[in-house]
Formats: C-alpha cells, sequence, structure tokens
C-alpha cells in the first residue's frame, strides 16, 4: 500500500508541475463569483437565495460542466504523454506492476477531478452567498445533491478520457473524442436502443421532479448503465496498456 501511495504522489506531483494545473483552480474560483455578479446586475431576482444559485451551477448543465471539461484536458494526457515523450519505458522498468502503475494514475485523475469539484463547489456557495444571501429556497441538502450528480457526470467523462488516452496514446485526440462525446451528449434519440447508450444515462440530475431522459427510464437502470460503462472503459484500457508492446 505504502508503494502505491508513492506511485499516485509521484503521479500527483507530475501533474502540479504543469502550469495548466493551478490555472484550472483559479478558473474555477473566480468564475462563480463572475457568474454571479452578472446574474445580480442583470436579474437580481432569479435566486431566491445562495443555495438555490449554487444548487443550479453546480449541475451538469451550468459551471459544473466547466469542471468537466477541465478534467478532460487534465486527464488526456497522463498516459498519452508517457508515449509521446518517451517516458513510458522508464516507467515500465521500474520494479511496478503495469496494473498497479496505470492504477495510480487513474486514483490520480480521479483526486484531481474530485479536488476541483469541491473548490467549484467552496466557490458557488460563497458566491451565492454573496450575491443573494440566505434567504428562502433551496436548502444546502439540495446544493450537496447538484454536487453529488455533477461528480457522477464528472467521474465518468475523466474515465472515458482516461480509456481513450490509453488505446490513442494522443493527448489531442483523447481531448478532441472526449469534448465531441460531451458535445453531443444533450442529442436525444427517440428509439428505444438509445436508453442503452451512455449519454441519456450520465445526467441523473434529469430525474428531478420525477422526470427521465426518455420514456420508460428509472434511476436505477442509469445508474447500473453507467456502473457497467465504468467497468468496460477500465477493463478495455487496462487490458490494452497490459499487452501493449513499448519495446
Amino acid at each position: 500500500m505504502r508503494k502505491f501511495f508513492d506511485l499516485v504522489l509521484n503521479e500527483w506531483l507530475k501533474m502540479a508541475k504543469k502550469r495548466s494545473f493551478f490555472i484550472a483552480y483559479g478558473l474555477l474560483i473566480v468564475m462563480p463569483f463572475v457568474v454571479g455578479y452578472i446574474v445580480h446586475s442583470v436579474a437580481e431576482d432569479l435566486f431566491a437565495s445562495g443555495p438555490q444559485f449554487a444548487a443550479e451551477m453546480l449541475l451538469p448543465a451550468s459551471i459544473g460542466q466547466v469542471v468537466s471539461i477541465l478534467v478532460i484536458i487534465g486527464t488526456a494526457g497522463i498516459v498519452a504523454k508517457e508515449y509521446s515523450q518517451g517516458t513510458i519505458k522508464f516507467l515500465l522498468i521500474r520494479a511496478r506492476s503495469r496494473t498497479a502503475i496505470l492504477a495510480s494514475k487513474f486514483v490520480t485523475v480521479l483526486l484531481y477531478g474530485l479536488s476541483l469539484t469541491v473548490v467549484t463547489a467552496a466557490a458557488v456557495y460563497a458566491s451565492g452567498m454573496l450575491w443573494f444571501g440566505n434567504g428562502s429556497g433551496l436548502g444546502i441538502g439540495d446544493v450537496l445533491t447538484s454536487l453529488l450528480y455533477n461528480s457522477v457526470y464528472m467521474v465518468m467523462y475523466a474515465t472515458l478520457a482516461f480509456m481513450i488516452g490509453i488505446l490513442t496514446t494522443s493527448t489531442g485526440v483523447t481531448i478532441g473524442i472526449s469534448m465531441f462525446a460531451l458535445t453531443i451528449s444533450n442529442l436525444i434519440i427517440f428509439r428505444d436502443f438509445y436508453k442503452y447508450v451512455l449519454f441519456p444515462n450520465m445526467n441523473l440530475a434529469a430525474y428531478e421532479g420525477g422526470g427521465a431522459p426518455l420514456p420508460g427510464m428509472t434511476l436505477p437502470f442509469s445508474i447500473l448503465m453507467l456502473a457497467v460503462y465504468f467497468l468496460l472503459f477500465l477493463l478495455a484500457g487496462f487490458m490494452v496498456f497490459r499487452r501493449r508492446d513499448v519495446a
């Protein structure tokens, strides 16, 4: 366990050396206050309270989606750049299994995504309280629910980008494909087969108020589909990484 922790720490330090690492945190701290100021200036009565503002902004269709975009960008090169920079050979000659090396990279991706999510949640909540106060409306429980929805959304896209990065070994291609997938995720095809596709199951917030992405879909069904895709993405990524010849 100590050796695995060292691997994760090493991957985290490698990410922290990138300029974009701190830019992402800075952007997610500043953006909620800018958005809050604009909304307060244009439509002061749009939100009844700070928690209501936070709950809305944290959803995947709002600032929450920016978190997923930044995680995709951060995830894209964590494996791909090892190949493009030629460091993959040095990484694999260490006394660590390929599974442990790749697992440490994936854990680092999750920690990065979750840390961005927490920072965003704190900034959004502070912005809401600053511009809209603690009036009537939604409470902290609703904020946490939105945070949970967005965390699931972010983890799925991070896992998708992680797998694509392993399969393509290209940072640019990984970002391109992942961003394309994020863009078309709002596309709805009213056919029975489409409920088994990843995208309509991504945004669990669609079930709020008794709604559903497609007729006949339920929250347990979407959770099950997300779990299946999550495992498939990881299985594909780990199998390819373990068997790829880097000689």
